[in-house]
């Protein structure tokens, strides 16, 4: 027998306005342009640039009553339910959006150049091959990818070809197309090994010594000067440190990723827009916003004045009920949205105004040793905002200063002590550490054992492992791998 009983349970839910709200908050100039111009073309009742002079605020509060403390709009004078039946609740009231599901969902069209495969291609056009030959061709080109290799083994290409191609050859006759589409340009491309990559751009080269000694290297000890094990070097080939010298050069000239040099390459170049910016003025910081971040809204004087003739109409129709169901929408959207925008507003400047101020010496010096050990939870003490809030708006946002344009979330760091017991940055620790290794002699590079002992010489006693650890986050390699000659 079913048992029917009632269950109350408290939980909290975000408003669709805070979701959109925290959207946009996270949101960095661009992205923000784009989505107020989406914003701008899906909704009429939105418009930009100055109000018109007319008391509009009059006409609006005839249709709305006075707004709540929450700031959200109030139309109870506008009975919906005398349009709606008992069942019926906009759909709207129950989505985050206020875009139908069933919208059209358009994109723009943008020019696209020829692909790095398509460019291969074309110069294999150029060659004598039969079909089966050209198939083969083309299958090895598919293959290659953005950095100009193809890493997959000969004998898995052998099998796609009989499976997906109904081409049965073998690997031999692989190679020899291979070799083949080795000589197109970029010189390099279509190799299977960085080895290989380097000694085909070589092979071009006109042959001099150094050319040759260079190839010598690559072909036969290249696990040796990759290590730099450049005595061992010496000996091998019997040459002195300036003919080993001349041949490193040379290999340093060559591209690694012959793939990326083809001008060709669709690739999406990302502009950096400030978001914030700080000046300095009679030993002061300064911080504006990016006017591109405060653009002018209002609501629509027409579709306010639609709605407040609907509310003065007394036959309730069927097609009335839609019309007051959509521009009623569009309003509460379009508000929404104005009130979105300015909270943003007043969030991004309020959390960079305490960043600012927490890294005051560091925006007054431009020295990276005065960055003060922060993290998010220390500014949204400050503010009295959630962590996340902080994070938003940190993320993916820049800030214009004396001493270029900077990633806000860099500011951000652990903290550590010093020997006198004093909190400093872990990007203090870096910075000098990044100093150091720039002035080790190149010949006999520091050890991170003695990286260490030197750290704790200037007060920051740490260890080898963790001066290893931000050796590899400032992508600097190992002692060995520094060595020069």
């Amino acid at each position: 027998m079913l048992k029917q009983f009632l269950q109350f349970k408290l939980s909290q839910k975000l408003s669709p306005q805070q979701i959109q709200l925290m959207k946009l908050i996270q949101l960095p100039t661009q992205a923000f342009e784009q989505r107020l111009k989406q914003e701008l073309e899906e909704n009429p009742a939105l418009e930009g640039g100055k109000e018109e002079p007319d008391n509009i605020d009059d006409e609006f509060e005839d249709a709305y009553e006075e707004e709540s403390d929450a700031d959200i709009v109030n139309t109870e004078d506008i009975n919906i339910d005398d349009y709606l039946s008992d069942d019926e609740v906009p759909e709207y009231r129950t989505k985050a959006n206020n875009y139908s599901t069933d919208d059209e969902v358009k994109s723009m069209p943008h020019a696209a150049g020829i692909s790095f495969n398509q460019y291969l291609i074309t110069q294999l056009n150029t060659s004598y091959l039969n079909d089966e030959e050209w198939s083969i061709a083309e299958f090895l080109i598919g293959s290659v990818d953005e950095s100009g290799y193809i890493r997959r083994p000969l004998a898995d290409i052998t099998d796609d070809l009989a499976f997906t191609q109904n081409i049965y050859t073998d690997e031999k006759s692989i190679e020899k197309i291979l070799s083949l589409v080795q000589e197109l340009d970029p010189a390099g491309v279509a190799a299977r090994s960085l080895e290989e990559c380097l000694i085909i751009q070589l092979r071009r080269k006109e042959v001099t010594p150094s050319i040759e000694l260079a190839t010598a290297i690559l072909e036969k000890s290249f696990d040796q000067f990759t290590k730099k094990h450049y005595k061992k070097l010496i000996q091998k080939y019997s040459i002195t440190e300036d003919e080993l010298k001349d041949a490193i050069s040379e290999i340093e000239r060559l591209n690694p990723k012959p793939g990326g040099s083809y001008a060709g390459n669709n690739r999406t170049i990302e502009h950096v827009v400030p978001d914030f910016s700080i000046r300095i003025a009679e030993g002061e910081l300064e911080l504006t916003l990016n006017g591109r971040n405060a653009p002018e809204l209002h609501v629509s004087k027409e579709y306010n004045n639609m709605l407040k003739g609907y509310k003065d109409t007394k036959k309730k129709s069927k097609s009335q009920k839609d019309t007051v169901m959509f521009i009623k929408q569009k309003l509460d959207a379009a508000k929404w949205f104005i009130d979105a925008i300015r909270q943003r507003q007043q969030t991004l400047f309020i959390t960079m105004n305490s960043i600012m101020h927490y890294q005051k010496e560091y925006f007054l010096t431009g020295d990276e040793r005065n960055l003060r050990p922060m993290i998010l939870k220390d500014i949204a003490d400050e503010i009295k905002m959630d962590v996340s809030t902080v994070s938003r708006v940190a993320n993916s946002k820049y800030v214009d200063t004396p001493y270029g344009t900077k990633l806000i979330k860099e500011f951000f760091s652990e903290s550590m002590k010093n020997d006198q017991g004093e909190d400093v940055s872990t990007k203090e620790i870096k910075k000098i550490l990044e100093t150091v290794i720039r002035d080790e002699p190149k010949k006999k590079p520091l050890t991170d054992d003695k990286l260490a002992k030197i750290l704790k010489e200037k007060g920051y006693p740490i260890a080898r492992r963790t001066v290893a650890k931000y050796r590899e986050q400032l992508d600097i390699p190992v002692a060995r791998l520094r060595k020069e000659i």
